[in-house]
């Protein structure tokens, strides 16, 4: 029995743990998804450009959130159009104004709701009725906000660009209790500038230098830019017979490291072959050799060149001849034994000054 209740005990807590952490988990999700469970009414609103704005941003007023943005898309061409849900006790007239905001610097951005000037005598909206481009207003171009601050942001920390660029922001979309962080800011931004006043004098004084050097210089200044300009001019002139001379280049590279890759092996026996041959020429009788023939290579070079200058043929003239006639072997006459010997050994020397 009381092992039943062990297990009841159990099974409460168990259930109990469950339903809270279901409950917890879908209060949760439905602050983080600002999901709402009251009624709610939707409305749209026109916009010249909804950049960066996407569904299931929150739609605030007064920075409170009051509903979330359902649908962005492309109005009219050139326009963007709004669809948010906001509470139903959330007044909305024809006099309310649109903006979208920026949140942070990141790039998030939010839709905000204010009342018209004319709010008093206005009529109240009806569901899905439309916000005029009239009464709507873009996010600011940080880009081009930023640009105009970039040599301010030169002279300050990351930390101080950052704080410095939010402050901006917020006075410029028209949010209270920021700018006195903004004179702040500002007022330290001057500090540091004052700071480097001396290193700011010798910038200046360091430009004016460069400026003095590029006046005197004007004339060759102008020279080189007309020069440069005509060299630009030609390029443009020949970029087509450069371009098919980049494709040759490509294929010349390629065609040479084919060759390389073909001969490495024919290369690798040549090289192989050569240190033979070194090894070879560095021996003393070779050298012995090889002195001689350098030595009388003058002499046979002078011989062939005075023989070739007669034209595009070479002359050569017979100094010695040694001749050699066999007869036939007659034992028995003495006399053509003599002469067989005579002619054995007949030689022909010419005593001209070229066979000397």
């Amino acid at each position: 029995m009381s092992r039943n209740s062990t297990t009841i005990a159990a099974g409460i807590k168990l259930g109990i743990f469950t339903v809270v952490s279901l409950l917890v988990t879908g209060l949760l999700a439905a602050i983080m998804g600002n999901i709402g469970f009251g009624a709610g009414r939707t409305y749209r609103a026109e916009f010249t450009s909804a950049s960066m704005l996407e569904k299931g941003d929150d739609v605030r007023i007064a920075g409170v959130s009051v509903g979330e943005v359902k649908k962005v898309e492309h109005h009219d061409r050139t326009h963007a159009l709004i669809t948010f849900r906001v509470k139903a006790d959330v007044p909305m007239t024809t006099a309310t104004r649109a903006e979208i905001r920026f949140k942070n610097l990141v790039g998030d951005r939010y839709l905000a709701l204010e009342k018209g000037k004319d709010d008093a005598e206005a009529q109240k909206m009806g569901e899905d009725d439309t916000i005029p481009i009239a009464r709507t207003s873009p996010a600011l171009d940080l880009t081009q906000l930023f640009n105009g601050f970039q040599p301010l942001f030169t002279a300050l920390n990351p930390q101080q660009v950052n704080e410095l660029s939010l402050n901006l922001v917020r006075v410029l979309q028209g949010e209270g209790g920021t700018v006195q962080s903004l004179l702040a800011n500002t007022a330290s931004l001057t500090n540091s500038l004052a700071d480097r006043d001396k290193l700011i004098g010798e910038v200046i004084t360091n430009l004016s230098q460069t400026a003095d050097t590029v006046n005197d210089r004007h004339e060759e200044l102008t020279e080189l830019i007309v020069e440069l300009k005509g060299w630009m001019t030609d390029l443009a002139k020949d970029r087509k017979t450069i371009g098919s001379s980049l494709d040759n280049i490509s294929d010349l590279t390629e065609v040479v490291a084919g060759l390389l890759k073909d001969s490495r092996p024919w290369l690798k026996a040549d090289v192989a072959e050569l240190r033979q041959l070194a090894e070879l020429l560095t021996r003393p009788e070779s050298k012995k050799v090889l002195g001689e023939l350098l030595d009388r290579l003058p002499e046979s070079m002078t011989d062939q060149t005075r023989t070739g200058t007669y034209g595009s043929w070479y002359n050569y003239y017979l100094c010695a001849a040694s001749v050699r006639i066999q007869l036939p072997v007659l034992s028995d006459i003495p006399q053509l034994a003599k002469l067989q010997d005579q002619l054995g050994n007949f030689k022909i020397k010419s005593n001209a000054a070229r066979c000397q």
